[in-house]
């Protein structure tokens, strides 16, 4: 495949990312950063957070989660904005008159938009997540008010008929309340371990349990043991019943494909989420692409309207796809559909739709 860029090539590229980096920093930078600043402006001048650590600890991780988190759209967006002035302009008709086939005029934007993908898919998967961890972090501190997460009533699996429950867990002190354990063998109990408390000791890596009790099974036999303090370690960590939604947003790629294995094991009720979130990872990057296809042959025709009604449809068009994307994760967290499939189903829709336009465009 010859992949030498030529004059048009260059041309369209030039542009292309030229007017993407523009709505990034525009749409993806400064409106945002504007809007959140004036929003937490109350919290920062009331507790007197230090301008380094909102700086370098928050918008400088911000800015770039937001910004990719809509990449699609901005790209979308900047294709519409300069493809519809070149054809106002009737640059897109000379093109096409001078012997350029519309297949071959996409090319220099395929070529932009695989690039913007595979960026944003390195960025959401290696790079971003380490910066969302200094970003939570900071929010934790100063901005949330719920930085000791309590959460109550907890049932897992942890391994194959072992079971754990806790009436209530402090994941900032590490510490659970009337924590129950039981072995199953089929519909037979083999033990059943409880505690009035448990507390993860962080420099053992090994739980602590306080008035405990162990039962043990055989048949009709029951052995029974008590104390007030033993140290144990158990199939189970404090990350793996204390996760809130946002923790899975400072894993990467890789850290991600083996919490899901993880919990998989456990036979956990939120793997379907977490897979949502490796899906629309492996999907965003390809929105890119789609958006683009529907893009071009969308603002390539001079009509009636001019620029403002391509930008109109470009708007209408990237609020749907936002709304899709919402109802995915919907479908995927509590309809039940297949994650993988859940996540793709606004490229499904979409790609319908470029196929549509590109069918019927300027020949």
């Amino acid at each position: 495949m010859n992949i030498k860029l030529y004059l048009l090539d260059k041309y369209i590229i030039k542009k292309f990312l030229g007017t993407f980096f523009y709505a990034i920093l525009v749409f993806g930078v400064a409106i945002p950063l504007i809007f959140d600043l004036t929003e937490k402006m109350d919290d920062i001048l009331e507790k007197e957070i230090p301008v380094s650590e909102l700086l370098g600890d928050y918008y400088l991780n911000f800015i770039p989660y937001f910004a990719n988190l809509f990449t699609p759209l901005f790209a979308f967006i900047s294709v519409v904005f300069f493809t519809s002035r070149m054809a106002n302009q009737t640059e897109i008709v000379a093109m096409l008159s001078s012997g350029v086939s519309f297949r071959r005029l996409l090319r220099p934007y395929m070529i932009s938009a695989i690039t913007i993908g595979l960026f944003s898919f390195l960025l959401n998967s290696f790079i971003i997540p380490p910066a969302n961890a200094n970003r939570l972090k900071f929010e934790y501190k100063y901005l949330k008010y719920n930085w000791n997460r309590n959460y109550s009533n907890l049932h897992r699996q942890i391994a194959p008929g072992t079971f754990i429950y806790l009436e209530s867990f402090t994941q900032n002190t590490q510490t659970g309340y009337r924590f129950t354990q039981e072995v199953m063998k089929g519909q037979e109990m083999k033990s059943k371990m409880s505690a009035e408390y448990l507390r993860w000791d962080t420099i053992n890596k090994k739980w602590t349990l306080d008035n405990y009790v162990i039962r043990l099974f055989d048949g009709k036999k029951e052995k029974i043991k008590r104390g007030t303090r033993k140290d144990t370690s158990l199939a189970f960590v404090p990350l793996d019943f204390a996760l809130a939604d946002d923790d899975v947003e400072m894993m990467n790629f890789f850290q991600l494909n083996e919490f899901i294995i993880r919990e998989k094991s456990k036979g956990s009720e939120f793997v379907d989420y977490y897979l949502f979130e490796k899906y629309r990872r492996m999907a965003n990057p390809f929105s890119n692409i789609i958006l683009t296809l529907i893009a071009v042959p969308l603002a390539g025709r001079k009509v009636r309207g001019g620029v403002g009604m391509h930008i109109g449809l470009g708007i209408a068009l990237s609020f749907t796809f936002v709304m899709l994307m919402q109802i995915s994760s919907v479908f995927a967290t509590l309809g039940g559909v297949n994650p993988g499939i859940a996540a793709w189903i606004p490229n499904f829709l979409f790609l319908i739709v470029a196929l549509f336009l590109l069918k019927n465009s300027p020949k």
